[in-house]
């Protein structure tokens, strides 16, 4: 799965959210920094390319829908952010909220309930 650039994950977050949309549907739905319309349709055309979205034709004009889930999508993400930047430790990610006091002591116990759960 090739890396979206930010205007993809933009774009790919509207899809996602309206589950199947016209380019001109999705141009209402962006708030900030509206492209042009071929621009956005450019776009849309690279994420078809790059495998995250189908469409179904209507004579010139294409309904376009996530082919990638969100889910999947956000699994290999955040799989790849853990890699690249926490050294594959869940630990270290944990660790770094915690300094940025990011997540708070009862987070933590909750996770921690959930994991004991599990087991």
């Amino acid at each position: 799965m090739q890396k979206l650039t930010n205007k993809e994950e933009e774009i790919m977050q509207i899809i996602w959210r309206l589950e199947k949309a016209f380019v001109k549907e999705v141009l209402a739905e962006v708030s900030e920094d509206k492209p042009h319309y071929n621009t956005l349709s450019t776009i849309i055309r690279n994420l078809e390319d790059k495998g995250y979205v189908g469409y179904k034709a209507y004579g010139k004009t294409h309904q376009y829908y996530p082919i990638i889930s969100k889910e999947d999508y956000r699994k290999r993400y955040f799989n790849r952010v853990i890699d690249n930047y926490f050294n594959s430790s869940y630990k270290n990610v944990v660790s770094f909220f915690a300094k940025e006091e990011k997540i708070s002591v009862e987070d933590l116990k909750e996770i921690i309930a959930l994991i004991e759960k599990k087991n």
